[in-house]
């Protein structure tokens, strides 16, 4: 799991590009408190073959799931 929230964009993208080039998980999990950021770690994760499901945990706060493809 990546916890990027509190980190301002594309602090987000680079811990996630870091993971999937070191480990190429199935799944991850990813917490974000920034929509810019869920914009772009899901066009990140697309672009990478993973399907992305965004789900709101809080009024600020975002859980994706990666999944490869």
């Amino acid at each position: 799991m990546i916890d990027a929230r509190g980190l301002s964009c594309p602090m987000p993208v680079v811990l996630v590009q870091k993971a999937v080039q070191k480990d190429a998980p199935a799944t991850l999990e990813v917490l974000l408190d920034n929509p810019c950021s869920v914009e772009n770690v899901t066009r990140f994760a697309s672009n990478s073959g993973y399907g992305v499901e965004v789900t709101p945990v809080d009024e600020d706060e975002y859980r994706l799931v990666l999944t490869k493809q």
